[in-house]
């Protein structure tokens, strides 16, 4: 049985990891906050973009444009966005684990064609390192861009996979990260980036362009659509960050209530054994005058 000593010098060293638990929840929820109002607000610029994409693309004609089109898929990009840091929970974890489903998948389903490759292209050091143990070749990475990202952090990364596309040294490009759908959910997603998919019209099928007139038209579309690549890495980016300070405050929450329970088990061992002890020195102490007396 632990001494007496042993049991107070655990109960302190667990106090201090529950103060330091309940810090970092603390600061965790002041990231978050900002980090589900900057997505909030990225999504419906998104969405907007999403139409106005549909109605160039059918507005003008966009049968020659290289980064809408598709060939036979035998190298693949896969863009994996993950945390630098852990103490996210299973974030990272559900992540990593749901691209490489993905990358099964898509070599299973070009069984008796010619194999794909895959190739990664990494943002936080958590992905690279999985990847990496998986023997998924890393083509390049990226330090994750922070609590705060703005539009021209992400471009070198859209822009290297747009310039790689259009050399056909990948003839599609995935990204892999974590949905944000609420403070206690985060999904794991896998999206085609390129070549891009033009969003779907409206619901009743059609779009309404008579009143724009796009001159001239290819120049159009060939400014918009790098512009909307790197807005979709962008908003990635964005969803991965929300996911990444919830999934911490919610770990970090969970991490202090169990620090909590321990200290009170703890604590009963302790008054337990304490009694035992002062018991076991009331009947020496009896024992000892009994034999005296007699």
């Amino acid at each position: 049985m632990a001494s007496l000593r042993d049991i107070r010098r655990r109960i302190g060293s667990i106090r201090n990891i529950a103060q330091i638990t309940r810090a970092m929840e603390m600061v965790a929820a002041s990231r978050m906050k900002r980090a589900q109002e900057a997505i909030l607000a990225a999504r419906p610029f998104t969405e907007e973009l999403d139409e106005v994409l549909a109605r160039v693309s059918a507005a003008v004609d966009s049968e020659d444009e290289p980064l809408l089109a598709r060939r036979p898929v035998r190298h693949v990009a896969l863009i994996m966005v993950t945390t630098d840091r852990g103490l996210a929970g299973a974030l990272n974890s559900n992540a990593v684990r749901n691209a490489l489903r993905w990358v099964s998948e898509r070599a299973d389903a070009a069984r008796g064609d010619e194999p794909v490759r895959v190739s990664a292209i990494t943002v936080g050091r958590k992905g690279r390192d999985a990847l990496r143990r998986a023997g998924i070749p890393i083509a390049a990475h990226f330090p994750q861009f922070g609590d705060r990202p703005t539009f021209s952090d992400v471009q070198p990364l859209g822009r290297i996979v747009i310039d790689d596309f259009l050399a056909e040294t990948y003839d599609e490009v995935v990204i892999s990260f974590s949905s944000f759908i609420s403070t206690l959910v985060q999904r794991p997603a896998v999206r085609r980036v390129l070549p891009v998919e033009r969003p779907s019209i409206n619901e009743g099928g059609t779009i309404r362009n008579d009143e724009y007139l796009f001159e001239p038209s290819a120049e159009v579309l060939s400014r918009l659509l790098p512009f909307y690549v790197i807005t979709d890495i962008y908003r990635a980016v964005l969803e991965n960050i929300a996911s990444e300070h919830s999934a911490r405050m919610i770990a970090m929450r969970n991490s202090t209530d169990n620090a909590h329970e321990l200290m009170d088990e703890l604590t009963l061992v302790y008054n337990k054994t304490r009694q035992a002890t002062i018991t076991r020195e009331m009947i020496e102490i009896a024992s000892g005058a009994e034999a005296q007396a007699s």
